[in-house]
């Protein structure tokens, strides 16, 4: 009588395809697919904040006319609406998760902003060229002793006007504040150094 050969699979055969569905359950719950089944599975959806460049737009922030800042502006800082590319789900301000199309605003980036407090760089500069001899862009910058210093020596007989002329972008107003300058035209940023200066944490794009 003729032996019978098994029906099913012989032991090398199966213990290659045991392995070959743990190489492809492995690769399926470690690969990007795992990740799309993670986030399915409950995991908590990104913050539309978190968002990475190119996948989000913000708008220009609105410019007030008479600081030429942005009409927001507390403390240094500034928001604006940002709008999330299409087809991109993630938390919006509110907390709720959302599935934009590019129209809905997803969050508000803060943006920086100076304080002014109504000296015009414009102002300064042409009363130091044409008046700097009599102090008045000293009187102006809200500088009296400086002024009235420059106005009875005749700008201490034009030296101190040159001086101050070319100095006007650094000296500022007497209060700290920055100039009204064109949001969108040269600006120009005081730099100070201070005992935290070297502690502060530099941060990229």
């Amino acid at each position: 009588m003729a032996a019978a050969w098994p029906s099913g699979p012989s032991a090398p055969e199966a213990v290659t395809a045991r392995l070959v569905g743990v190489l492809w359950f492995v690769s399926v719950t470690t690969g990007p697919w795992g990740a799309v089944a993670t986030s399915a599975g409950g995991e908590e959806s990104l913050k539309c904040e978190d968002l990475k460049v190119g996948q989000y737009i913000c708008k220009d922030p609105k410019i007030n006319d008479a600081t030429q800042e942005p009409v927001n502006c507390t403390n240094y800082t500034a928001h604006v609406s940002c709008f999330p590319a299409p087809n991109i789900t993630c938390k919006d301000s509110s907390g709720n998760e959302t599935h934009f199309t590019g129209n809905e605003v997803g969050f508000f980036k803060p943006i920086s902003c100076r304080n002014v407090n109504g000296y015009s760089y414009k102002v300064a500069v042409a009363l130091s060229l044409f008046l700097g001899w009599l102090g008045a862009d000293r009187f102006y910058l809200g500088y009296p002793a400086l002024g009235l210093l420059k106005f009875c020596t005749v700008g201490f007989c034009g030296i101190g006007s040159l001086i101050d002329f070319i100095l006007i972008s650094i000296v500022g107003p007497s209060d700290g504040s920055s100039y009204i300058i064109d949001y969108y035209g040269t600006r120009l940023t005081r730099l100070s150094i201070t005992n935290e200066t070297f502690r502060k944490t530099q941060l990229y794009p």
